[in-house]
């Protein structure tokens, strides 16, 4: 969870933690209403990009979960003119003769229906005809006679269409966009528009057409249109099952072929409304039903990449390498797939593949009923998830932490496409999934970056706020750290530093003001480097005086032991600066130090017009006398009973118990020494003396704790306390003590 920053004013927190919240929101919303209008709006831009984004979700769903094989799929065969026809038999086109030989040899082994992906637009030329116009009248009379004789003979498309006859065979032509159509006519009509209740005109159309040679369309069971089209982004998907031509519906190869299959003369279009219009729903073949879209088009159930049928060479076919019965009950499509005659197309499968391939899976489609399908119902469920959905997800996403938005928005990422694979591979409903997923995804990353914005705000109000305070590396715990940091006021068990310079009032009075300052800035520096070094945040510097603290902002379970660290190393650091200063022609200082710890409030605390984070307490005033101590007992450093007993392995003197001005009970206070690893031999046996003096004088054995203070003071003659203590011996015996004297010490200046 990301750190908030509560302001201490509620109305604040209250304004600002709403605007966090509303913010995202609100621009979620947007986006709602967005998707919702992309969904219905009409912007070929709009259109266009949903569609490719639609076709490339469409592709992965069909390679990861093709439509299952049917059964009658193995009733299909493809009669390939392949790189092998071509080198048997002659560069394409062959003569008609050829194709008629070919024909007649699938029907003759049992082919049911045979469709052909090939158009035979031109008559062919037939040579005798040709020489006989070519002599013409000055031909003699016999040799015209013989050529008028081989007139039949040279006729290919005359035996063409005699091997179309009376067979169940299927020519393809082609509707284009090319503004002037070859001469010919259309095959009769599937329908026309007088005996339709709706407008062909919904239908897919083209400007113009290309159809076979005349005697070889009327010779025909069947004439289908060839034409397939492509999605925006050339990616063969859906291709049209029937297309309009003035006023009239045409049907496709593959339709024409399963008509002639089923032995029926009409298909059946049934409607279905969108709202007061009534558009195609589906095709009917007696109780066969293909669903189509309102232009009349169908997905094309692929099987899968190529070869998903039988392929078979039409020069094996020709020369009779083929066992008999190949064709038995066969239908038959007869196309190209050799590279070079250029019927190949890109589809969701493969970029290349067989164009006559497309026109065996629409067929197999229908013959098997196995027909992906778009649903009316499909654009409101649609509809109904951009807008509730969407709404919901708009709504819930900022309240959730980084992690709980990610996953939630993964889950319902994964949910939708779970969803719809199920429709699709068990009911093969082919439902729209880019839209949705784009507005899931677009919500997320807003809310994500939202999240960074907002972070990083937090991080800059983080540096504003406790840079001036804590060290760097508390800085980036706090922004790194999934933990709530306020700057209410609160109460915790730390450790307080007060560090003063001796005789600054003197120092200030001599010194020039930027002398002044030049000596207090080498002074703060040096001191703030140790104390940050330490874990420890600055809480202010006050004239010459250094406050600072430890557990707070980040806590510290170490913070007694960081506090004694940094005063040892602040000692340790004056010999060095006081040397400098001297280099400087500045005066050298000394400093006092006194440390506590225990329970302390901390927080923002101030007024309107200033404020700060500070510390206050009991704990925090004692800290403020113990270092007003370090005068009156010559020591630089004085540590409180609290800190003595959370520290580790050091090694401390008693200086006295204390009654400091503010408070009744008296507290104990100590001299930090030294780690214990660096205590010497005769160090130890000096604190040890001590502690049998000061034992002594709390007994009241005057003369005994003399004895050992006098001792201890000519051994140690810099050591102020024991000096002290030879005095206030002298003093309480000089004028006695009630019963109820303790040894504590009175101390009534701050």
């Amino acid at each position: 969870m990301a750190a908030r920053l509560y302001p201490a004013d509620n109305v604040d927190m209250l304004r600002r933690e709403t605007k966090d919240k509303l913010i995202p929101i609100a621009l979620g919303l947007l986006i709602v209403g967005l998707s919702f209008g992309a969904s219905q709006s009409e912007s070929p831009f709009i259109k266009q990009f949903l569609l490719r984004l639609e076709g490339v979700i469409y592709d992965v769903r069909m390679g990861l979960l093709p439509i299952e094989r049917a059964p009658s799929d193995d009733s299909i065969v493809i009669v390939a003119i392949d790189e092998q026809s071509l080198s048997e038999i002659g560069r394409f086109p062959w003569p008609r003769r050829t194709i008629a030989q070919l024909n007649n040899a699938l029907f003759e082994d049992g082919a049911v229906v045979v469709g052909y992906d090939v158009i035979f637009s031109e008559p062919q030329i037939n040579y005798a005809t040709a020489v006989l116009d070519a002599l013409g009248e000055t031909a003699a009379a016999q040799t015209r006679d013989d050529l008028q004789a081989l007139i039949v003979d040279f006729d290919d498309d005359e035996q063409f269409a005699a091997s179309l006859a009376n067979r169940d065979v299927v020519l393809g032509y082609l509707f284009h966009d090319e503004p002037n159509p070859r001469p010919g006519a259309l095959p009769a009509p599937l329908l026309e528009q007088n005996t339709l209740p709706w407008p062909v005109t919904q239908i897919t159309s083209l400007r113009s057409y290309t159809t076979n040679e005349h005697r070889l369309q009327s010779a025909a069971a069947g004439n289908g249109f060839m034409t397939t089209l492509p999605d925006l982004d050339g990616v063969m998907r859906r291709t049209p099952l029937l297309m309009h031509f003035d006023g009239k519906l045409y049907g496709s190869l593959s339709e024409e072929m399963a008509r002639l299959y089923y032995l029926i003369n009409d298909i059946e279009i049934r409607t279905g409304a969108i709202g007061d219009v009534a558009t195609p729903e589906s095709l009917h073949f007696g109780s066969v039903s293909v669903p189509i879209d309102a232009s009349g088009r169908a997905l094309i159930p692929y099987r899968g990449p190529s070869p998903s049928f039988r392929y078979i060479s039409a020069s094996d076919v020709l020369n009779g390498k083929l066992p008999p019965e190949t064709f038995t009950n066969k239908l038959v499509l007869v196309g190209a797939t050799a590279l070079g005659l250029g019927d190949v197309v890109a589809t969701p499968l493969q970029s290349i593949y067989p164009g006559v391939e497309i026109h065996a899976s629409m067929l197999a489609g229908i013959l098997a009923e196995n027909f992906p399908m778009a649903p009316r119902w499909a654009d409101g469920v649609n509809l109904m998830l951009l807008t509730l959905g969407g709404a919901v997800l708009a709504i819930v996403l900022p309240l959730l932490s980084p992690l709980w938005l990610v996953a939630l928005s993964l889950a319902v990422i994964a949910t939708l496409t779970g969803i719809n694979a199920w429709f699709w591979s068990e009911q093969q409903l082919a439902l729209d999934l880019a839209l949705p997923l784009l507005q899931v995804g677009v919500l997320a990353a807003l809310n994500i970056s939202f999240g960074f914005v907002k972070e990083a705000g937090r991080r800059r109000a983080l540096k504003s706020m406790f840079g001036h305070y804590v060290p760097p590396q508390l800085v980036d715990i706090m922004m790194n750290e999934n933990e709530d940091f306020s700057i209410e006021g609160e109460s915790r068990d730390m450790t307080v530093l007060f560090a003063d310079v001796r005789d600054f009032t003197t120092l200030s009075e001599t010194l020039h003001p930027n002398r002044l300052r030049a000596l207090l800035n080498q002074f703060f520096g040096e001191m703030t480097q140790i104390i940050f070094s330490q874990r420890g945040t600055i809480d202010k510097y006050v004239g010459d005086m250094i406050m600072a603290f430890w557990g707070a902002p980040v806590a510290d379970g170490d913070h007694a032991q960081h506090g004694l660290d940094a005063a040892a190393q602040m000692l340790t650091a004056m010999a060095p600066l006081r040397q400098r200063l001297v280099e400087q022609g500045l005066p050298p200082i000394h400093i006092g130090i006194g440390l506590n710890s225990g329970i302390m409030n901390v927080g923002d605390m101030g007024s309107r017009f200033r404020r700060a984070y500070t510390v206050i307490g009991d704990t925090v005033n004692l800290a403020s006398r113990l270092e007003g101590l370090t005068k009156y007992y010559g020591v630089e450093l004085v540590v409180g009973e609290a800190t003595k007993a959370r520290s580790r392995d050091m090694v401390f003197r008693q200086l006295d118990r204390v009654r400091v001005k503010g408070k009744s009970e008296a507290v104990a206070v100590y001299e930090l020494i030294c780690p214990q690893r660096e205590l010497t031999e005769q160090t130890a046996r000096e604190l040890a003396h001590h502690e049998l003096a000061y034992a002594a004088y709390l007994r009241r054995e005057w003369e005994e704790a003399r004895n050992m203070f006098e001792q201890l003071a000519r051994q140690h003659p810099q050591t102020q306390v024991y000096r002290l203590y030879l005095q206030r011996i002298a003093d309480l015996h000089q004028r006695g003590l009630d019963a109820a004297w303790d040894g504590v010490y009175e101390r009534r200046e701050k």
